[in-house]
């Protein structure tokens, strides 16, 4: 039995520094939840920043303390989440059914009928909930043009298993760190379990001027979830985001998009507005840990699709993109694409092309509409500070030439030469974090004589025939004209640099912008 609210209430208030506001704006009535026994997080802004950007790559590892397990359903019986409970007004919260699936993810029953009454998006992909008191979903950029930037499943947090190697060079701060040296900021939609066991990442995301809203606890489907597992979900994320960061969430994202207007009452009363998406990269299905089996080449094809509708005119509306900071393929994907859809579309943060400039409930928080069109000059990457008590850093071997390019990219062994860490996207594992070639080092060091420039022999796996292996070497000369290009863009064709580019997709060019040339 859920205990008096007026009594737990008024402890919780008197405990609280941050006192619970209630407004009405013509919807149903909406509150602050309060967050008992919080201290002020130290390290972060207290209102937006526009720059400049703090981007060294060490963050300390202190947790959040009184959380839940990490990635587990978090507890529905505490003071405080039965306080935040009996403060919703359950009148308005529509009885609809908690859904079941099979072991497999499917539903057991997958429609409420023609009529949909709840409108539950994973059975019609409804985005206008069928009582008035609760606002349309936020699901699409309205302008032309704009490319809605955000983010599910962070913060990044590092791995300390057998992962380890592979995917912590691109755990937070890696992203926010590409971000911020490419002028870019997104809609974060954080797990509040990565969030308790990380708040330093999720302190650099704010700090970054990037918007932090909620994807739940633990990442279950909500609609599967009884109305007390909601709120604990929903309360859970809300209380790390405040203790990290000073900040309380007025957005959320549910997991899979899976919501119905049950879902919505409960986190409208909680402070918060859904936002979806109209276009999914399905960046979260490619081969990484939490991953699937989806092939690379099937989300890149994703991306040049859509510039290509852009650029014949086909598709010209504005999109809200979905994208993850899941693990190492999500961010180097994001990474990959980010310049070639800057030069195409107007890309700004999800919350940002929907007008949105106050994404918390703290008011001294207001974000632009609009990326600045002259970005501080300190948009650039600062090499690593000191390591101090306390702090740990990632594994990082030096690459072959001490230094190298952001947007250098792939899935096969490298050399770092002419400061890339590959020579396309498709020959290497190495990526450039932080100006570090993060795989292993190639033995092989390029060497130049007089009339020609030769490569030492390496041996690569060959695509086709994985079990054998081929020897390649070059050694006649290659005369190119200089072209402008932008650093970090590669492919499979020779690329004529119209744009500022070598090419004009990943697949579409051999050429490699090194020095300001094209390069084959």
């Amino acid at each position: 039995m859920l205990i008096s609210h007026s009594i737990v209430l008024a402890t919780l208030v008197a405990q609280q520094i941050y006192a619970a506001t209630i407004t009405s704006n013509g919807y149903a009535p909406q509150f602050s939840p309060i967050f008992p026994n919080l201290k002020a997080p130290t390290g972060v802004v207290t209102s937006y920043n526009a720059g400049p950007y703090d981007t060294t790559t060490t963050l300390t590892y202190e947790k959040l303390e009184g959380f839940p397990a990490p990635w587990a359903a978090p507890p529905t019986d505490t003071a405080e989440v039965k306080a935040v409970y009996n403060s919703i007004d359950w009148s308005k919260v529509p009885k609809a059914p908690v859904r079941k699936q099979n072991s497999d993810g499917s539903w057991i029953s997958s429609s409420d009928g023609a009529n949909d009454p709840y409108c539950w998006w994973s059975s019609s992909n409804c985005l206008t909930p069928r009582v008035s008191y609760l606002p349309p979903d936020l699901y699409t950029c309205p302008n032309k043009g704009d490319w809605g930037l955000n983010h599910d499943d962070g913060p990044f947090n590092r791995y300390t298993d057998s992962n380890a190697a592979k995917e912590n060079p691109y755990a937070e701060p890696a992203l926010y760190n590409f971000l911020a040296t490419h002028n870019a900021h997104s809609s974060l939609f954080y797990i509040g379990s990565n969030v308790a066991n990380y708040p330093a990442a999720a302190k650099r995301g704010l700090n970054d001027g990037h918007h932090l809203c909620v994807h739940t606890w633990s990442h279950p489907p909500l609609t599967t979830q009884t109305n007390a597992q909601i709120v604990a979900e929903f309360y859970w994320t809300l209380k790390a985001i405040k203790a990290a960061t000073g900040v309380t969430s007025k957005c959320f994202r549910p997991p899979q998009g899976d919501v119905d207007d049950r879902v919505r009452a409960i986190a409208w009363q909680m402070g918060m507005r859904n936002i979806l998406w109209d276009e999914d990269t399905n960046d979260w299905a490619m081969p990484a840990p939490g991953g699937g089996n989806l092939s690379p080449k099937k989300v890149d094809a994703f991306f040049q699709e859509r510039i290509n509708s852009y650029k014949s005119g086909k598709d010209l509306a504005g999109h809200i993109v979905l994208q993850h900071e899941l693990n190492s393929a999500t961010v180097n994907m994001s990474m990959f694409w980010l310049p070639k859809i800057q030069n195409v579309f107007n890309v700004i943060p999800a919350l940002a092309c929907n007008g949105v400039t106050q994404p918390y409930w703290e008011t001294n928080f207001v974000y632009p509409i609009s990326n600045p069109q002259d970005p501080p000059a300190t948009f650039t990457s600062k090499p690593p500070t000191a390591t101090t008590p306390g702090t740990k850093t990632s594994a990082t071997p030096t690459p072959t030439n001490g230094t190298c390019f952001p947007g250098s990219f792939g899935i096969g062994l490298g050399d770092g030469y002419n400061g890339y860490c590959c020579n396309t996207e498709q020959d290497c594992l190495d990526d450039c974090i932080s100006g570090s070639c993060n795989g292993i080092s190639n033995p092989a060091s390029p060497t130049t004589t007089k009339g020609s420039t030769t490569k030492a022999t390496t041996t690569k796996t060959a695509t086709k025939t994985p079990t054998k292996t081929t020897t390649k070497s070059s050694s006649k000369t290659t005369t190119k004209p200089a072209i402008s290009c932008t650093a970090g863009i590669s492919g499979k064709k020779d690329g004529s640099g119209k744009t500022g580019y070598c090419c004009t997709s990943s697949d579409d060019c051999l050429a490699v912008c090194r020095s300001g040339t094209c390069n084959i």
